[in-house]
């Protein structure tokens, strides 16, 4: 039997952060090191307690080029090379989800993404737009190796950095996967699975390895 109810996260409003939050972010920005701030994010990593989300979320204002109000950080997040990475306002990231950010790299999220737990963002040069949903499980790659020569090996080899880019009001199905240089266009459906190799184009719903439009929303 089907039942049909509202969404709620994506209804849901963005409530400002207290104040005193951004104020001890920049005390802490301004006492302590990256590599410090890093360890006592660790400290809180896994913890399920109200209190353990308020840290990480005040710990990742230190850590991160931007994070707006109302980001919600579940247990066991990492973030690599935080210090590159934007985050907007109403970001739900879900337990296990490791974003893995570039020294010299950018990876910005949008406001009111809702990101599904165990997923994996190679996050060397990553956009991912406003009011995106991305299934648990679901990742994207950023970089390949070209493979050349080919008498040493491949993981010896130079990787190629490709953008990413998620356009807004689109949704990533469960465990699909994102590959180098892919635009998912506005408001399309990536179906549970997919392995999109090529651009997408907006309002289209793709399926399949290789993912390929199997129709349109409208």
């Amino acid at each position: 039997m089907e039942k049909i109810v509202k969404a709620f996260f994506g209804n849901a409003p963005v409530e400002e952060d207290p104040q005193h939050e951004s104020s001890f972010a920049l005390h802490l920005s301004a006492e302590f090191s990256l590599e410090e701030r890093i360890i006592v994010y660790d400290r809180f990593k896994h913890g399920e307690s109200k209190f353990d989300y308020l840290m990480r979320r005040l710990l990742a204002k230190t850590l991160c080029k931007k994070v707006g109000n109302g980001v919600r950080i579940a247990p066991g997040v990492s973030f690599v090379h935080p210090e590159t990475i934007e985050i907007g306002e109403g970001v739900f990231i879900g337990s296990q989800t490791v974003i893995q950010g570039w020294k010299d790299g950018m990876c910005r999220i949008g406001s009111k993404v809702w990101i599904g737990s165990q997923s994996y963002f190679d996050a060397r040069d990553l956009i991912i737009e406003d009011n995106v949903g991305w299934g648990p499980g679901a990742k994207v790659l950023g970089s390949e190796h070209t493979g050349m020569p080919i008498n040493i090996p491949v993981i010896n080899t130079d990787l190629v950095i490709k953008q990413v880019r998620i356009c807004k009001n689109s949704d990533i199905g469960v465990n699909s996967v994102i590959l180098p240089g892919v635009t998912v266009g506005e408001g399309s459906i990536i179906g549970a699975g997919a392995v999109v190799t090529s651009d997408i184009e907006p309002y289209s719903i793709a399926v399949g390895i290789p993912a390929r439009a199997i129709r349109k929303r409208a």
